[in-house]
């Protein structure tokens, strides 16, 4: 049986063989609609357009083309950084450019599976949420500082603050933000020095030992504690690991933020904190 070659009828072209769009595509394993567009997108364009019935004819030469196409497409290229390649852009600089933004892919990735191999692990089931990297807004707060001789007398003094805002005629903000920023790295067992801060509308003069300041948006890994502060060395030891390991350094006056506490849950197992830790990546 004489079987039909769809490229016979069309005559060669300087000794190539010229062969249909549809035979082209089937020998490139690839649909005609794909050389179409290509072809539209200036990426590879029929080496012959019959000029009565329009059919495209492409040349074996071709595929090396259509082969350099489809691994850039697989390795992630978008058709846009491809025409540049073939346009004469420098190649070896669009290759890099691609190599790192894959690397910084990766990178994410293999943060994002230490998280959950920390979960399966179990390291992580006492914090009421995971560390996460977000941007806390500027805000104006009233502040005191004070230096305790113990944690233990921190929310002693959260009435004082309350009392000196309310003779100063202050409004706090809404959503509220409640504080307190340690100006001092590292732990102390004593002598500890704190900044007791509650966000507000609007500044008023200082007075006394209460002070306003505005302060600038910033960049931190946060996360939520649940329960008495007692345990708070957990989600610390959480949030700092978290720091280190995913390449950023403490970058400011670390604050804990008082959501629900002593104050409208009797029970600690309902209070709630979060840990925000301003950061910055290391190679900044």
């Amino acid at each position: 049986m004489e079987m039909k070659r769809e490229h016979a009828p069309c005559p060669d072209r300087a000794g190539d063989t010229l062969y249909k769009i549809g035979m082209f595509a089937a020998m490139n394993h690839v649909t005609v609609k794909a050389l179409r567009f290509y072809e539209e997108q200036g990426l590879l364009a029929p080496a012959l357009i019959h000029p009565e019935t329009g059919y495209r004819y492409y040349t074996l030469s071709q595929m090396a083309v259509l082969h350099q196409i489809t691994a850039l497409k697989q390795a992630g290229f978008t058709l846009e950084e491809i025409a540049r390649i073939h346009s004469g852009a420098d190649g070896k600089a669009v290759l890099l450019k691609k190599k790192a933004e894959l690397m910084a892919k990766i990178a994410e990735l293999t943060r994002q599976i230490a998280e959950v191999d920390g979960y399966l692990s179990g390291r992580e089931t006492r914090l009421s949420a995971p560390v996460l990297i977000k941007t806390l807004p500027e805000t104006t707060v009233a502040c005191m500082r004070i230096r305790l001789e113990s944690y233990d007398g921190l929310f002693d003094c959260m009435p004082e603050l309350g009392a000196r805002m309310e003779q100063a005629g202050c409004e706090c903000a809404l959503p509220e933000y409640c504080f307190t920023a340690y100006p001092e790295p590292g732990y102390r067992d004593s002598g500890i020095l704190v900044e007791i801060c509650e966000s507000v509308a609007e500044a008023k003069r200082d007075s006394g030992a209460l002070h306003f300041k505005t302060l600038p948006a910033i960049q931190a890994a946060c996360v939520y504690h649940r329960g008495s502060y007692r345990t708070f060395s957990e989600s610390y030891e959480a949030v700092l690991r978290y720091v280190e390991e995913n390449g950023y350094k403490i970058a400011g006056e670390i604050r804990e933020r008082y959501i629900d506490g002593v104050w409208n849950r009797e029970d600690e197992r309902e209070w709630l904190s979060e840990i925000q830790v301003p950061v910055r990546r290391r190679a900044e």
